[in-house]
Formats: structure tokens, sequence, C-alpha cells
């Protein structure tokens, strides 16, 4: 376990490591190519004193006393400031003025890593007064947008700054914990990842050190500290005061996100009664938005300006009247609009896990997740998600049911169910679920997935498990079939499966074990 976890840490910082020098030498193109506004690079005085590094785009030729909409931009996790400096031109030639700046902790900027606590919520409000205070931007028409990390501060600002009337959330969260702890199961290369940027690019809190500590060490003593410090950082916990807001609130997100799955995005916007709306396409974690930041044409950035021209400008572009739910498929087509996420799902078919099926932990079985953003953006750029051969997945190690073959195109949209009965023979263990679309000759693509870790069990007593799957929005071919594979192994998380144990699953005629597949009407 603990050469696994060293592994992951050894991989996530070469891999942030190549990221971050490509990422910057493409995101200065843009600029280089074209500046026709004047940017500053200006020190903004944050919560504490602590100087916060930013540059600060105009409209060109602002008119003297005209006062234009404010839009702050806080950077994403690990990432210098000039990362939205191409869109902060297009946004400026669009009449706004655009402050950017680099998030505590992270290069020049002072202070330390916080993830998103307190000082760097006062952060953001220190920057909306600075850009009042010296540039010609408007006090009643201000918006915040960000990617990833600047995403949540977002949120987290809106929630505690009423000043903030229009949000555009970018590949964020709403959930910390539901995101990078799903069902008690540590997302171990996520984290690993989050944890290599934040050594190479900036200074982790003592706090964040520990709290990095405590989850590898899956020390579950100090778990109750960890969901607090956690839900402190979530903007779901200030759902009330968003609601009280009343800003205008825009959620973007990729179905393979192996960061921030979709599904707390989801749940956190059926909650708003805000100005709302929820995009979900194909991608990983802020891959949707990555060609945007080079100043190239992208959807997701399309859609925020249109966000802030309507909820700042009082455009009327027709966004308010557009179905606030859009969907793309992973698999191709156009984008689908919806009234409310629930809508999503007309219809669910069930696939009956009947029988009993024992599986022996500690081994990968071949079925798995795939690798942290690289799976996400193969399976983007030419839908090649993780694939499995579903005949060869050997039985000692992994459980596989198998629906019939589907005589039609079925449209899985939204969140699978899995509900089963489970017998261990140790207090502690990990599955993982897996639903694979299979085709005629027995080789699976990765639908979606989801862990699953129990502690505190009594060996030999069968529990009721109910999961749900990561959301997704997936065309499963005529002649094709879906399989749930279960197995206890998978290189994106943390498993707690003492060795030898086993896992049994039963299907009791008082209470059947099944998958629930979510299906779009057609």
């Amino acid at each position: 376990m603990g050469l696994q976890r060293k592994t992951l840490r050894t991989t996530a910082v070469g891999a942030v490591s190549a990221t971050l020098v490509a990422g910057s030498a493409l995101g200065l193109a843009p600029a280089a190519q074209a500046a026709p506004h004047p940017v500053r690079f200006v020190d903004i005085t944050g919560d504490g004193g602590t100087i916060l590094k930013a540059n600060v785009v105009t409209p060109a030729g602002a008119d003297a006393g005209r006062r234009y909409p404010l839009l702050v931009l806080p950077t994403s996790w690990a990432t210098p400031q000039i990362e939205y400096l191409a869109q902060a031109q297009q946004l400026a030639d669009s009449g706004y003025v655009v402050v950017t700046y680099n998030s505590r902790g992270f290069w020049q900027s002072g202070g330390y890593i916080e993830v998103a606590g307190p000082p760097d919520v006062a952060d953001a409000s220190r920057v909306i007064d600075w850009a009042l205070a010296n540039t010609p931007s408007d006090a009643e028409r201000i918006g915040m947008a960000g990617v990833s990390y600047g995403a949540g501060i977002s949120l987290l600002a809106a929630a505690h700054d009423k000043r903030v009337r229009a949000v555009a959330a970018l590949s964020g969260w709403a959930d910390l914990i539901d995101s990078i702890y799903s069902s008690r199961t540590q997302h171990s290369q996520a984290a690993a990842l989050l944890q290599g940027a934040g050594r190479i690019t900036g200074r982790p809190s003592p706090e964040l050190q520990q709290v990095f500590r405590d989850f590898f060490a899956s020390n579950l003593e100090k778990e109750p500290e960890l969901i607090t410090w956690g839900k402190k950082r979530s903007p779901a916990s200030y759902v009330d005061r968003l609601n009280d807001s009343g800003a205008a609130l825009l959620l973007a997100n990729a179905w393979g996100d192996t960061i921030f799955p979709p599904n707390q995005y989801a749940d956190f916007y059926e909650k708003l009664t805000v100005p709302k709306r929820l995009d979900l396409r194909p991608g990983d974690h802020a891959t949707a938005e990555a060609t945007g930041l080079l100043g190239l044409p992208n959807d997701v950035w399309t859609d925020t300006e249109r966000w802030f021209d309507h909820h700042l400008k009082g455009e009327d572009n027709g966004v308010d009247r557009e179905q606030p739910v859009r969907l793309k498929s992973r698999t191709g087509g156009g984008y689908e609009g919806y009234p409310d996420w629930k809508s999503v799902t007309a219809t669910s078919r069930k696939i009956d896990l009947a029988g009993s099926t024992t599986i022996r932990t500690n081994v990968n079985s071949g079925a798995d997740g795939g690798v942290v953003l690289l799976s996400g953006i193969l399976d983007q750029v030419a839908q090649l998600p993780p694939t499995a051969s579903i005949p060869l997945l050997p039985r000692r190690w992994a459980a596989v049911w198998q629906s019939e073959k589907y005589a039609t195109t079925q449209q899985v949209r939204g969140t699978a169910k899995l509900h089963t009965t489970l017998t261990p023979t140790a207090a502690s263990g990990t599955l993982v679920a897996y639903l694979y679309d299979v085709g005629p000759l027995g080789l699976g693509k990765l639908v979606t997935n989801a862990p699953y870790t129990f502690h505190g069990r009594t060996p030999g007593k069968p529990f009721g498990v109910d999961l749900e799957l990561f959301s997704t929005a997936y065309d499963v071919p005529a002649g094709h079939r879906l399989a749930l594979v279960v197995d206890t192994v998978d290189p994106l998380y943390i498993e707690h499966n003492p060795s030898g144990a086993r896992l049994t699953f039963s299907s009791p005629a008082n209470d059947p074990s099944y998958v629930s597949i979510p299906l779009r009407e057609q």
C-alpha cells in the first residue's frame, strides 16, 4: 500500500510538471499574438495583508466617467496568473473590466494554500474592493468566474459577498468531501495530483499538509475532522446563503471528471432556487475549458460570456429562455435540453443481479476506471474510454452480471444505482462497481464507475449496499449489452480490504439485487 501511494504521488508530480510547462507556454501564445487591451500587473492586498499577484484588463478606449461590469477570476489550482489572459482580453473586448489574480499560496502570491478556506473567500472580497476603487467598474454589476479551484472560490465568495450577482463555476466542486472521498473511499490519484501540484507551485499550509497525511494514511480517528474541514470549503454547505443572495449561477462540468465527478454538481444544482444553469459535456477535469484558455473557440467560454451578458449587462440574448440543463452525450451528437436534472432520466430499466457470487479481494481483475485526466481526455477527443474484455475477467476476482442484447439503442442519461446485499469476511472492505457497454466480441467500454468502502461491519453478517455510480450520458448501440462488474482494486482509489478477505454478493427473495439504468425516453 505504501509503495502504491508513493508511486501515485511521483506519477502525479510528473504529470503536473509536464502539464504546467505545456500550459504556460500555450497560455502565453494568444496574448503574444494579439493584445488589443493593455494589461496591468498589480499587487492587491488580500485578507490579513497577504499580497496577491493580479492582472487587470479594461475595455480599450474606456470612456471617462463610464462604469463597466466587473469580472473577478481567481486562478485554478497550481496555475500562474496569466491563466485567463486570453479570455480576459476577449471579455474586455465585450465591455468588461476583468481582474484575475493568483490564489493565495500559489506562485508569487503570498500566504499559504488554504484550499478555498475563509482567507480565500475574504481575498475575493478584497479584490472586489480594490477593483471598485482602482478601475472603472460598476459596483452593481459584479460577476465571478473560474476553472476548478477558481470555480469553488467563486461560488463560496458569492455565498459570503452579496455584491456578486453572477457566477460561472467551471469544472468546480459543490461538495469537496463527496468529490475526493465519496462513499468513504479516498480518490488517491486525484488527491495525489492536487498534493503534487501544490508542492511544486505553492506553499501548502500546515493544516493542509496534515489533512493530506491523514487522508493517505486512512486515519479513521481523524475522519470527523476531515469531513468538517471539507464541509467548510463546500459551496453545498452554503446553499441557503446562495439562494438568499439571488446570484445567477452557471455550473459546468465534464462527465469524466476524475477530480470532481458530476454527481455532486447535479445534486447541488437541484437545491438552488436562484437563476441557474447546468452544462455537462464529455471530458475530464478542466479539459472542456482548455481550448478557451488559449483564446480558441470554446462552447464553455461562449456560454459563460452569454451568461454574464444577460445577468450583468441585461442583454436579451435568450439564455434565460433556453432549457437550463444542457447535456452532450459522450458518444456524439448535439446538445440536449431539459427543464431540470430530474427530467434527464425519463425512465429506468433494472438489470437483475441474481444468484450468489463470492469474490476474493486485493487483486485488480482488469476492470478499472483508468488514469486520472488521461482516460477522460482520450474519451473526449477519440471516444476511447477504458476497456476490458468481459469474458476474460477472472471470476475469482470479479463478479459479473450482464443484460440481454438490446434491440435498439439505449440512451443512458443520469445516475445508475446499484442495490445489493453484501456479506464480508472482514470488518472493513472496498468494492468498485463498473458499468460497461459490451460489444459482440465481448469488449467492454466503460460507461461509469464508483467505489464503496465500509468499516465496522460484523464479519459473516449480510448488509445492504446502495451505491450511486457517477452520472453520465452514453449511447449503447443496438446489439450490445450492458455489464455490471464488481471487483476490489482500482488504481484510482485506496482500497481497505484485509489480506485474504472475501466478499459475497447475494439477492434475497425479499430484497432482490439490481442495478438501475437511467434511460432517456426515445
